[in-house]
């Protein structure tokens, strides 16, 4: 879609999409290559699931921080400092000069995400012709989770099959990333009065009492996909070469964009499935997939993984997105904005915590028992969320 305005031709909804999905990519984009850094520069597991969950730490600051900027300042403006910085990010990974930059690199790219995730979802949203919200609703999804999972496989097919693996994905980032600031600079700016350099203020975690008992096992359910996500995007790589004895990069690429498609598939069922049905429904799609995930593990097979992977994304993306509409639905307007913030919060310490402590039993229990273990907690978890939410959500009007 484009528009006119005041002789000036702008790009609409798609354009916005375009955006997202490309400063989205970029954040997983290293997940194939963790790998090829750790042979580089001699660190462990451990470490390399410490550099995955620092994109955390810049994603929850972003959220906490700037999460609600763009109100006042404008949506290009802030569409284009998250476009700078997930830049930096390819940068630091360019230079490969030692877990400095790569620690710097991941932190960059999580405030980028931070910065994309409400930003560019309002983008689409407003940008959208009346009468195709719904529509638009689903294009951010798919711009996001789409956006998360086409980075590995970009990445993985340049580093198996194309020169310079550890430094063409980046080059071919920035490059992308050209592209979208091009994009944004032609997109309608739809926040009324933009005020230049608004003061940051940040907003903390606000839950209103009144929706603690749905935010609850809901944000839970949420922590419990993303940590799956986590696992995969951190510490499948080093499974599939490390035991299943699979080294090509453009296979452990595709492994991580089959969950990031599912998710994307279980988001857009939301609005067949309903609320009331999705969070509890999710949960148990999610469990299965977990139990899935654990068989492969076991039994060490790529087809099992592969089919834990689809399982999973798509629970996640089933009750993620329930959960997300739940907790908006049930909070006051004037409290909605920083309820979703928290819910996020949660979500994405569910993308690193966990994930850090399976690299830590990786030291004592090796990659495939430690995987067991969490396998056996998040299963835990997710089921007596799943069961819970079946007796607390109320019926569907």
């Amino acid at each position: 879609m484009i528009v006119r305005m005041n002789g000036t031709r702008r790009l609409g909804s798609p354009a916005a999409v375009a955006v997202f999905a490309i400063g989205m990519a970029g954040t997983t984009l290293p997940t194939p290559l963790y790998g090829l850094y750790r042979e580089q520069l001699g660190f462990s597991e451990l470490l390399v699931t410490v550099v995955f969950a620092v994109y955390a730490i810049g994603v929850i600051s972003a959220l906490l921080v700037a999460g609600d900027y763009s109100d006042e300042a404008g949506r290009r403006p802030v569409l284009l400092t998250a476009l700078a910085l997930s830049a930096a990010s390819a940068l630091c990974f360019l230079l490969e000069g030692g877990l400095p930059l790569l620690f710097t690199g991941r932190l960059l790219s999580g405030l980028a995400a931070g910065l994309l995730s409400g930003t560019a979802t309002a983008t689409v949203l407003e940008l959208a012709a009346p009468g195709h919200e719904a529509r638009a609703g689903f294009a951010a999804t798919a711009a996001n989770m789409g956006g998360l999972g086409c980075g590995p496989l970009l990445s993985g097919l340049l580093a198996q099959y194309a020169p310079w693996p550890l430094r063409l994905p980046f080059l071919t980032h920035l490059a992308l990333v050209a592209v979208a600031c091009v994009l944004t600079l032609f997109l309608r700016e739809t926040v009324p009065h933009p005020v230049r350099w608004p003061r940051l203020r940040p907003q903390g975690l606000t839950v209103p009492p009144e929706v603690r008992g749905v935010f609850a096992p809901s944000s839970l359910a949420a922590f419990a996909g993303f940590a799956l996500m986590g696992l995969f995007t951190a510490v499948t790589p080093a499974f599939l070469s490390q035991t299943l004895g699979e080294h090509n990069l453009a296979v452990s690429g595709a492994v991580v964009f089959s969950l990031f498609l599912a998710s994307t598939v279980g988001q857009a069922l939301l609005t067949r499935v309903g609320v009331r049905r999705a969070l509890p429904g999710g949960c148990l799609v999610l469990v299965i997939g977990l139990l899935l995930v654990g068989a492969s593990l076991a039994a060490e097979s790529l087809p099992l993984l592969v089919l834990g992977a689809l399982c999973g994304g798509l629970g996640q993306g089933l009750a993620f997105r329930a959960g997300v509409a739940a907790v908006s639905g049930a909070a006051p307007p004037e409290h909605r904005g920083g309820t979703i913030s928290a819910f996020f919060v949660v979500a994405y310490l569910g993308i690193s915590l966990p994930v850090v402590g399976v690299g830590a039993l990786t030291l004592w229990l090796g990659l495939k028992n430690a995987g067991l273990v969490f396998t056996v907690c998040v299963v835990a978890l997710t089921a007596g969320v799943g069961l819970h939410l079946r007796r607390v959500l109320p019926p569907e009007s």
